[in-house]
């Protein structure tokens, strides 16, 4: 087999691009910014100055920026591209337009299928980092109009989510951040027509195995996600043989 250099690549392997936030928030195993999070290669790219205080404010004028970014990821190799926060859903459509690669920036985007699977009458919990900021022209930017099927929590009022990823102290404590997130989780599940909880954030992951214990429902976040795009795009071969 014959293989040709792409002269706009220094590494090759890496399937998945993914934009960060500009954020000083430790991103552990299991974090959408930790690459152990994966069973194969990825590739980050830093949105200098598209802070969390920016993207929770929905600020625009990252437009260009971030289509910028998601190109010279294409250019580099990635054969899919990704964020690090639900809220990046403002950016969906200008990007995934912009390149020639599947573009899916936001949790959100599996707000349709998961409503595909579940009945009729069921509900998605949400457990974001800002429910104040989470408003209805997100979910138009990933193709989701059923508002009325959703029941949110934020964790805005927390105490340690709230230091570690929106104050950025610096330092997070996962015990605590897992007790809170939990106890979100099960303020969703009181309703008992909530048939499924999506966790928007790129940090709470981590948190996911903990959720389904608590709740007993099935749990879709941004690994779910990326995991998803990743076996479409790198298909694997099986053998010839019962």
């Amino acid at each position: 087999m014959l293989f040709h250099v792409n002269k706009q690549q220094t590494s090759y392997g890496e399937d998945i691009g993914i934009l960060l936030l500009d954020t000083e928030t430790p991103f552990i195993q299991g974090d959408v910014g930790n690459a152990k999070s994966y069973n194969y290669p990825v590739r980050y790219k830093v949105i200098k100055g598209l802070t969390v205080e920016a993207i929770f404010s929905h600020d625009a004028s990252f437009t260009t920026a971030i289509i910028d970014a998601a190109r010279e990821l294409e250019r580099e190799g990635v054969k899919a591209i990704t964020g690090d926060c639900g809220f990046m859903a403002l950016f969906q459509q200008q990007v995934k337009d912009a390149v020639n690669i599947p573009v899916f920036l936001s949790s959100l985007t599996q707000l349709p299928f998961i409503s595909q699977i579940l009945r009729n009458n069921n509900k998605i919990g949400i457990i974001t980092a800002n429910a104040t900021s989470l408003t209805a022209d997100l979910f138009t930017a990933v193709g989701f109009t059923e508002i009325e099927k959703l029941v949110i929590k934020g964790l805005d009022d927390t105490k340690y989510f709230h230091e570690a990823a929106i104050a950025e102290v610096g330092t997070l404590d996962s015990d605590r951040i897992s007790a809170e997130v939990v106890a979100a989780s099960q303020q969703l599940a009181e309703d008992p027509n909530v048939g499924a909880i999506l966790l928007e954030c790129s940090l709470l992951p981590v948190y996911g195995f903990a959720v389904q214990q608590a709740t007993g429902l099935p749990v879709f976040d941004f690994l779910t996600m990326i995991n998803y795009v990743q076996s479409a795009i790198v298909k694997k071969t099986f053998p010839d043989s019962y």
